[in-house]
């Protein structure tokens, strides 16, 4: 059982961060935010692949505006991107934006902060001090440390100037594209503040790179109980970020969400497709949300024993197979039916 570091809870729309709340999934739509109906039809897609909180690029006033209809129509949180010009925040805020990514040092003086802070604090619009290991300020990029202690030094500052606002609705996330980098930052600021970390191995690369490096750097992390929110960044569409961000937390059984898939290596022994089985039966049962254990074994020796704990299995034959229940064999079938018979079987009994 993995215990969670002791983090402020704070509640973005309806979605609660930190505390007691479950670690919760988000992504960000790669559309232009000024086109609305293609933003709602991506935000939409993220939510029925399991995404709980969304965030929207705001490059300009535009974008701004557009975040009044999006969000009347959205199904879930939305976060507001910002970079540096304070009037882009407050017209999120006035149209109902849910939270604000914003590292408050950036957006110059000191009046315009508190305008936002001032604006967020009677909305209730937490913020989210977003520190990235590749833009750092001049003063900390020149001390001769290293890269995650700069990180932390700049999170701290930003939360500083928030903290002498009084405003404490703050998400904190020190991401980097190299793993250990990352690692290193979130262990070493989640003994200094309480409030909750949002994960993520930033630029992480494209599909197969970007999960391997996410699931280093996420899940060491979530294993060790750091952790409130998490994005797998991927070169790739933001419904596969969600999708990896799900593998990651059910691999360390803290969410359980959809189907747990199990499929053992192929072998000398394997005497039937393994390769395209496997993915056929997980490709099949991709939206299926039931917390189910699924397991594609590739002979019947190792298959019925090894996946015993599997709610459902298929264990490989010489072109058949057997398909298993709690490690009990129940049907001798011929390849090409297997598939088949399998997932009706698994949608009869978990209707």
């Amino acid at each position: 059982m993995i215990e969670r570091r002791k983090s402020k809870q704070i509640q973005i729309g309806n979605v609660k961060i930190g505390g007691d709340a479950l670690i919760s999934v988000q992504s960000m739509t790669n559309t232009d935010t000024r086109d609305v109906k293609s933003t709602l039809k991506q935000i939409y897609n993220l939510a029925e692949s399991g995404c709980e909180i969304v965030r929207l690029a705001i490059l300009n006033q535009e974008a701004a505006d557009a975040v009044r209809e999006i969000k009347k129509k959205s199904p879930v949180p939305l976060i507001a991107d910002i970079h540096f010009d304070y009037r882009l925040a407050i017209r999120c805020i006035e149209n109902g934006i849910d939270a604000l990514r914003l590292n408050p040092g950036n957006i110059g003086k000191e009046e315009n902060i508190k305008k936002v802070v001032s604006l967020a604090k009677t909305n209730n619009t937490p913020i989210r001090i977003g520190i990235n290991g590749g833009s750092l300020e001049k003063d900390l990029e020149a001390l001769d440390i290293p890269l995650h202690e700069k990180m932390v030094k700049s999170a701290l500052r930003h939360i500083k100037i928030l903290e002498d606002n009084n405003f404490d609705q703050i998400k904190v996330s020190l991401k980097s594209s190299d793993v250990l980098t990352t690692i290193e930052a979130y262990r070493l600021i989640a003994n200094k503040i309480v409030y909750p970390l949002h994960l993520g191995v930033t630029e992480a690369g494209t599909y197969n790179g970007g999960i391997i490096k996410s699931a280093v750097g996420l899940g060491t992390l979530l294993a060790e109980g750091i952790g409130d929110t998490i994005r797998v960044s991927l070169t790739d569409s933001p419904i596969e970020e969600v999708k990896a961000g799900f593998m990651i937390l059910k691999s360390l059984g803290i969410r359980k969400k959809g189907i747990n898939f199990v499929s053992c290596p192929t072998c000398g022994r394997t005497q039937i497709d393994l390769i395209s089985l496997a993915k056929e039966v997980e490709n099949r049962l991709e939206n299926f949300d039931k917390p189910l254990t699924i397991a594609v074994m590739g002979c019947a020796v190792n298959g019925p024993g090894e996946a015993k704990h599997a709610d459902y299995g298929i264990a490989g034959g010489i072109k058949e197979g057997y398909i298993f229940k709690k490690g009990q064999i129940i049907k001798r079938l011929p390849e090409e039916k297997l598939v088949d018979e399998f997932i009706n079987l698994i949608q009869m009994e978990n209707v």
